[in-house]
């Protein structure tokens, strides 16, 4: 999350948590679950997350700490406490492989609006420098910061498409997907060839959105942003429709209609760097009068690894979809080891 922000978890959360086999399909049904999970919480719905940099006048609950492995996983329910009157309020998670966050018990805190600013409109946003780069460097074990490091695929990258493949693929009905050619093509096709049949007739998919040329047009199926404040999901015209339960609260499903049932979700951030990315520059030689250029301020690294999506994000969303009461995609969650073996995931 960044700082100053938070989003909200409509569905319970936390422990107790119950295995599949004790849960009956109706009542997964009723919860909007609709393939097979390991486990469904039984804790309170409504938490609330937020950076771990937001939170003041709490402590840790040192008998509240284990199962972790390089840091806290909130497996034993909260773990932070308030200073003032002792009661646990929120579990902080920030071991190796987990996104760090702090989320807010909804029994034990109270929401409270501070200032009263609207949103920004779709037009401001694009005003703002809002942008999530594929790229980000990740530190080496143990080492100190900016001393070694190796750069790696943007794991907000890897959440984003995890869901946005998701909804990809409920709306393909098993039919082939075309995508861009650049970076979207970079971000899904890998995965769309492996998952889908071959051979026409494709559904296209184009990127679409504020200020986007392709805006409108008769594609097939639309990638379009989440407005970063709000939630809610872009449609042709410049409105907005609400969105409703996704992973960690922050990625949400569109509401079902004409448009939204085409529409394909991306964080604002990532859309726009698909729909408008920068160029690359030039690449110098490493002789002659470049080899000063190079020396002093040397192109930006990029990763070694092909890109992967985030299979936990890609699970999460596609079981929450009608459409994965179909065969064809309870195979798929099935053998999702299988597909993380192969470098899909």
């Amino acid at each position: 999350m960044e700082t100053g922000t938070f989003a909200v978890e409509p569905e319970p959360s936390g422990p107790p948590w119950r295995r599949w086999e004790e849960i009956d399909p109706d009542e997964a049904t009723a919860r909007g679950i609709h393939a097979p999970v390991d486990a469904l919480s039984d804790g309170p719905p409504g938490a609330v997350v937020i950076a771990p940099g937001d939170v003041r006048g709490t402590q840790l609950i040192p008998e509240k700490v284990g199962g972790y492995s390089c840091g806290l996983d909130g497996a034993d329910g909260p773990n932070m406490a308030c200073e003032a009157c002792g009661l646990p309020v929120a579990s902080r998670i920030d071991d190796c492989s987990l996104w760090q966050a702090v989320w807010l018990a909804s029994n034990a805190v109270r929401h409270r609006r501070v200032g009263a600013t609207a949103p920004l409109s779709w037009s401001e946003l694009m005003e703002t420098p809002r942008t999530t780069p594929p790229f980000e460097p990740i530190a080496t074990w143990g080492s100190r910061p900016g001393t070694s490091r190796w750069w790696s695929w943007s794991p907000q990258w890897g959440a984003a498409a995890g869901r946005a493949l998701a909804h990809l693929l409920a709306a393909s009905e098993r039919r082939p997907v075309v995508v861009p050619d650049g970076p979207t093509a970079k971000m899904f096709r890998r995965a769309l060839d492996a998952l889908l049949p071959a051979g026409p007739p494709a559904l296209r998919a184009v990127l679409a959105g504020p200020g986007c040329p392709t805006s409108g047009t008769d594609a097939d199926l639309l990638l379009v942003p989440l407005h970063p404040q709000t939630g809610e999901l872009w449609t042709p015209g410049g409105r907005t429709t609400s969105t409703s339960s996704g992973t960690g609260g922050a990625t949400a499903a569109p509401t079902p209609g004409a448009t939204a049932n085409r529409s394909v979700p991306l964080p604002f951030g990532v859309w726009r760097w698909l729909a408008f990315p920068e160029p690359s520059p030039p690449v110098l030689t490493t002789s002659g009068r470049h080899a000063e250029l190079l020396r002093d301020d040397p192109p930006e690294p990029r990763p070694v690894d092909p890109f992967r999506i985030d299979s936990g994000v890609f699970r999460h969303t596609l079981v929450r979809l009608p459409a994965a009461r179909s065969p064809w995609l309870r195979e798929i969650l099935a053998d999702l080891i299988e597909h993380m073996r192969a470098g899909v995931f």
